[in-house]
C-alpha cells in the first residue's frame, strides 16, 4: 500500500519537481571531461569500436583519452535510437527517441557513445539520498526526476521553496558533480511544468496568481498527460493553448472529451492538482527489453537470440532480488521486422525471482507465438509482483533443474 504524505493545511502546499539536467550525458561527462561542450550522443548498445573508449582498451585513465579515438555518430550503422543527448548536440536538431542514423546526417560530428544504465542507476541512487537527506518525502519519478514536498521542509516556504531549492541543487551538486532543474509551485502539475522553464540548472517559482500571466500561454501539451492524439483534437476545436483550453466550460470538455477526461482537462487547465507526494509505492512488474542493431530470425541467429534471451532472464532475476520481489506471472514480448507486436505470458504456483525458473516459464511464452518472421526486439517481464518476506520463493532448482546457458528449449 503506498505512503503519502502528511500535510500541515497552515501552510501553503508547496511540492516541487526536479528533473537532473541531461542525466545520462552529464554522467557520460563526468567519466569523459575532454568531451565538456561537444555535442555528444548517448544510443545504442556497445559496439567493438567502444572498446577502445576504455580503460582496458585504450590502456590510459578515461579522462586522457584522445578526442580522435571517439566513434562518431557519421560512422554508424544500424537501426537504433537516441537515448539522450548533451546541449550542445541538441542544438543541431538532434533529441531523444531519434533514430541514430537520422541523427548523423543532423550532426555527423557528433560522439557517440554506448548506453550505460547500471552506471545511470548508481547516480541516480546518489542524487536520490541526496535529497531525502534534506526533504524526506520524495516521490521517485524514475531514473532522473522526482517530486519533493516543500511544505513542512525548513526553507522549503521561504521565497516560494526557493531557498530550499538552492540548497538542494548545491547539494546534488557537491555530491555528484550533476547539475537539476526544479520547480516549486502549490501542486505537481504545476511544478512539472515549472521544472521546464529555465533549463539547465534552472530554479522556476509558480504560484497562483501566476497561473494566467505564466501558464496559460503555452501549449496544450505542456500539461502533462496531454499526448499527441489529445492535442490533435484539441486543435480541432480550435485550441492550442492552456488558457484557450480554460476558456472552456466544464460540461463542453464533458461532453467532447468524456466524463472524466473532460473533467481532468477543465481543472489541468485551471492549475488544479490536489495529488499528493507518494513516498512508498509498489511496482506492478519488473521487465527488460532490448532492440537489436539488425533483425535476427530464430533458427538462422538461434544462438545469438539465446544468448540474449537468457541475459534478459538473468538481469529481470537481479532486478527482482535487488528491488526485493518476486512474481508469479512471467511473460515475453516480441516486436517483428514489421513492427507488429505480440505478447504471451503465464502464472505459475509460487512466485519466484530464480533466473532459471524465469527462462523456463518464459521459454514455454516463446512456444506459443510465431517465429518464422525475423525480430527486432525482444522482452521478458515479470509481474503478479509481492515483496520476498511475504512468500515463500519458487524452489526452482528442486523441482527440475534450470536450462543450461545456450539451452534454447527448442526455440532459441
Amino acid at each position: 500500500m503506498a505512503a503519502v504524505t502528511a500535510t500541515n493545511h497552515s501552510l501553503p502546499r508547496r511540492i516541487a519537481h526536479l528533473d537532473m539536467d541531461a542525466f545520462y550525458a552529464s554522467v557520460e561527462l563526468l567519466r569523459y571531461p575532454q568531451l565538456q561542450g561537444l555535442p555528444v550522443v548517448i544510443g545504442g548498445g556497445r559496439r567493438d569500436c567502444d572498446q577502445r573508449i576504455t580503460t582496458e582498451g585504450s590502456g590510459l585513465p578515461l579522462h586522457e583519452i584522445a578526442l580522435a579515438d571517439f566513434p562518431r555518430l557519421q560512422d554508424y550503422t544500424g537501426r537504433g535510437v537516441i537515448t539522450t543527448a548533451t546541449y550542445a548536440a541538441r542544438a543541431f536538431g538532434v533529441g531523444s527517441a531519434m533514430g541514430l542514423m537520422k541523427a548523423a546526417r543532423l550532426c555527423p560530428q557528433a560522439i557517440l557513445l554506448p548506453v550505460d544504465f547500471d552506471e545511470y542507476r548508481r547516480y541516480s541512487r546518489r542524487f536520490k539520498q541526496v535529497i531525502t537527506d534534506i526533504a524526506p518525502v520524495m516521490e521517485d519519478r524514475g531514473v532522473d526526476e522526482v517530486y519533493i514536498d516543500f511544505t513542512r521542509v525548513p526553507g522549503g516556504q521561504r521565497e516560494g521553496g526557493r531557498v530550499l531549492a538552492r540548497l538542494i541543487q548545491k547539494a546534488i551538486f557537491d555530491a555528484t558533480g550533476l547539475t537539476c532543474s526544479i520547480g516549486v509551485a502549490p501542486n505537481k502539475l504545476l511544478a512539472k511544468m515549472a521544472s521546464e522553464f529555465h533549463k539547465p540548472k534552472g530554479i522556476s517559482i509558480v504560484h497562483e496568481a501566476d497561473l494566467q500571466p505564466l501558464v496559460w500561454p503555452l501549449a496544450c501539451r505542456k500539461i502533462n498527460g496531454i499526448g499527441p492524439k489529445a492535442d490533435a483534437k484539441l486543435a480541432a476545436h480550435g485550441i492550442h493553448t492552456i488558457g484557450e483550453l480554460a476558456a472552456r466550460s466544464r460540461a463542453w470538455l464533458v461532453q467532447h472529451f468524456g466524463k472524466a477526461t473532460g473533467a481532468w482537462l477543465h481543472d489541468a487547465a485551471w492549475g488544479r492538482d490536489e495529488r499528493p507526494v507518494v513516498t512508498e509505492s509498489e511496482p506492478v512488474s519488473i521487465s527488460r527489453e532490448t532492440t537489436f542493431e539488425r533483425d535476427l530470425h530464430a533458427v538462422h541467429d538461434r544462438a545469438e537470440l539465446g544468448r540474449i534471451f537468457t541475459a534478459l532472464c538473468e538481469q529481470v532475476a537481479q532486478d527482482l532480488q535487488r528491488k526485493g520481489y518476486a512474481g508469479r506471472t512471467i511473460g515475453i514480448k516480441l516486436r517483428y521486422a514489421d513492427f507488429r507486436g505480440a505478447t504471451r505470458d503465464q502464472t505459475i504456483a509460487q512466485a519466484t525471482q530464480d533466473a532459471a525458473m524465469l527462462r523456463r516459464v518464459a521459454g514455454q511464452c516463446l512456444k506459443r507465438v510465431p517465429l518464422q518472421q525475423r525480430l527486432r526486439l525482444l522482452g521478458v517481464r515479470v509481474a503478479s509482483l509481492v515483496p520476498v518476506a511475504e512468500v515463500a520463493l519458487h524452489p526452482a532448482a528442486a523441482h527440475s533443474p534450470g536450462p543450461a546457458q545456450g539451452d534454447t528449449l527448442g526455440l532459441f
